[in-house]
């Protein structure tokens, strides 16, 4: 909490100075080729920073293998994935330069990517203090590159912060690269157990990369079927709402190697572990959403009256935290018991429900229709964990009963 906290303040810094030096229109250009990265971003590694944690709960002697297949893989699929998006340069508007999607792609896909899979090693180890400290330096580092671009040149384009961009992601790469080497020992290639991980680990990258597709694919599609100011607007009301999760997701990143390990039990078990958790974060959740409300007027005095549209985006997506809490908790609850293909399954339904509905909605309602479209998605997967959930719960205890008579009768 303490290393996300000093993260959120910032982040926070950080988005006001990138939106106000870029204007909507920029801005909207930027966030549409992040968001584009966001959905392949996932396959990097192919759920290997997962795996990690999983592995190495059960097992700390897996510790030197996983780590040596997660570098393998991640760096592997890193620039598998930068070529991949380079081919879907059709997808964004030819008024954004295609150095920008490369610049942008070569930062999230590559060195983000590694940069992250070397926090989880930390926390496979359960040694949050470092973890928390990668955090920290890769939005700092990118804060004080914003600083000096913007020193340099009042009004920078997209292009010149997407350099910017690549150099900061560079810097904490190797140095997240350096403390993993130096303190947590040699890695070491085990080919047979990265085989048997490569399934799982794909469920977990196609999970992700569904979350990725309905929490970004709207902006996306919004700097192509509508307009690159509306995509900056509304990027810049759903990166609020992001900022705001940072408490909620401090409570899940320290509480995920609990999960597999309450998991061992079941569902049942995962269900309880996440049901002592939930209650502080649901507050939380709560207070957030009336601060968005009621606070979202102050908006374009702080990032300029380009961004009064801003208030309302905000005030419609107000309601996401309290959502995306629910579901946050729901879906750990079926990873840590075993049921992340399930998992996988609901995303899936719930990113093609998002495509779908945003292909109408969209160039009917601008930003107001991809605010609706994430409301009724978020809620929408709350809703389906679940049910799966009670489902699983419920299937559970009639085994377990079945089991406790055939012993009753023996």
């Amino acid at each position: 909490m303490l290393g996300n906290g000093v993260k959120l303040i910032i982040q926070a810094a950080y988005f006001i100075i990138i939106a106000r030096s870029l204007g909507p229109e920029q801005y909207g250009a930027f966030v549409a080729v992040v968001a584009i990265a966001a959905i392949l971003s996932p396959f990097v590694g192919l759920g290997t920073s997962n795996l990690i944690i999983r592995n190495v709960v059960r097992d700390r002697a897996t510790f030197s293998t996983s780590l040596g297949n997660g570098l393998f893989v991640t760096l592997g699929s890193g620039f598998c994935g930068l070529a991949l998006i380079c081919s879907c340069r059709f997808l964004l508007p030819q008024s954004i330069p295609w150095t920008v999607l490369l610049l942008v792609a070569s930062s999230d896909l590559i060195l983000g990517r590694l940069t992250d899979f070397c926090a989880f090693a930390f926390g496979a180890l359960e040694n949050f203090r470092t973890l928390a400290q990668i955090n920290v330096y890769s939005s700092l580092t990118r804060l004080v590159g914003l600083l000096i671009l913007v020193s340099i040149v009042h009004h920078p384009t997209a292009e010149q912060w997407a350099i910017v961009y690549l150099l900061t992601t560079a810097a904490v790469s190797v140095g997240a690269t350096a403390a993993v080497l130096t303190t947590l020992g040699r890695p070491s290639l085990a080919l047979p157990q990265l085989r048997r991980d490569l399934l799982e680990g794909f469920y977990f990258s196609a999970g992700q990369s569904a979350q990725s597709v309905y929490n970004d694919i709207d902006k996306t599609m919004l700097a192509r079927l509508g307009d690159l100011s509306a995509t900056g607007i509304y990027g810049a009301a759903y990166r609020l709402i992001d900022v705001s999760l940072v408490p909620v997701r401090s409570v899940l990143s320290a509480a995920y190697p609990g999960c597999f390990r309450a998991g061992q039990e079941g569902v049942s078990g995962s269900v309880k572990y996440m049901k002592r958790l939930l209650p502080k974060p649901l507050g939380f959740a709560v207070i957030i959403v009336m601060s968005l409300f009621f606070c979202a007027p102050v908006l374009p005095h702080i990032l300029g009256k380009e961004y009064t549209n801003t208030v309302s985006a905000l005030r419609w997506l107000a309601l996401l935290p309290l959502l995306k809490t629910f579901h946050f908790f729901f879906a750990d609850a079926l990873t840590g018991s075993g049921y992340q293909g399930l998992r996988t399954m609901i995303q899936f339904v719930v990113a093609a429900v998002n495509v779908l509905v945003n292909l109408w909605i969209i160039p009917a309602y601008s930003w107001r229709g991809a605010a609706w479209s994430s409301l009724g998605c978020d809620g929408l997967l709350a809703c389906l964990y679940l049910v799966a959930l009670v489902s699983l719960s419920r299937r559970q205890e009639r085994r377990a009963q079945l089991v406790a008579a055939e012993v009753g009768d023996f």
